[in-house]
């Protein structure tokens, strides 16, 4: 069983709060998980992004999702994205300091997204994997082919049909779970599959 560990971090504005899932073997990769948004009350225990890190922790990755400014016991205060992005990276060097120069995943859900998608220009990633991303809410950065993007097609939040305009315009493929909503309710399985299926048959 992975083990958990939690840890605090100096951070751009403060102090960051650091969950890390550690494998029971020497970790292959590193995957950051990013949280949905903070004055909607996401946090780094929203049940997507531990889906997630569990997700990774049982495919070997060293996985760490960590509260945001201003949240839980992170310092600081919500700063629509731009401090959140300098979060996500000084975690993600934390990360590859801390476990190695191993390859990397980014994830985030919703806004997590959006800021994972920022980081991702600066810091890249073997592959970022974003969760039903805020795609009309924040100016979306373009992002990698091999993105691994997952949306439901009845998300109440962001619609399908957002979604599908900017994937075309990033020639990015979707994998739509079908009556699912923006919380993926009832669906966290299946998400959890998708995720593992897509990295099964990499070598990382």
């Amino acid at each position: 069983m992975p083990t958990i560990e939690k840890v605090s971090i100096p951070g751009p504005a403060g102090t960051l709060e650091v969950v890390a899932h550690i494998p029971d073997v020497a970790p292959h990769a590193i995957a950051v998980i990013a949280h949905p948004l903070p004055t909607m009350g996401g946090t780094m225990e929203n049940k997507i992004v531990t889906t997630l890190a569990k997700t990774f922790a049982e495919l070997g990755f060293a996985a760490l999702r960590f509260n945001f400014r201003g949240v839980g016991a992170s310092s600081g205060e919500f700063d629509e994205g731009n401090g959140e992005v300098e979060d996500a990276l000084t975690v993600t060097r934390y990360a590859l300091k801390e476990y190695g120069d191993l390859p990397l995943i980014l994830s985030g859900f919703s806004f997590g997204g959006y800021v994972q998608a920022r980081a991702a220009q600066q810091l890249p990633p073997r592959q970022l994997v974003l969760i039903a991303p805020a795609v009309t809410r924040y100016p979306m950065p373009p992002v990698p082919h091999n993105t691994l993007l997952v949306h439901g097609e009845l998300d109440e939040v962001v619609s399908l049909a957002d979604v599908m305009q900017w994937a075309r315009l990033q020639r990015l493929p979707i994998v739509v779970l079908p009556g699912a909503v923006h919380f993926f309710h009832g669906r966290l399985d299946q998400l959890k599959e998708i995720v593992r299926h897509n990295f099964m048959g990499q070598a990382l």
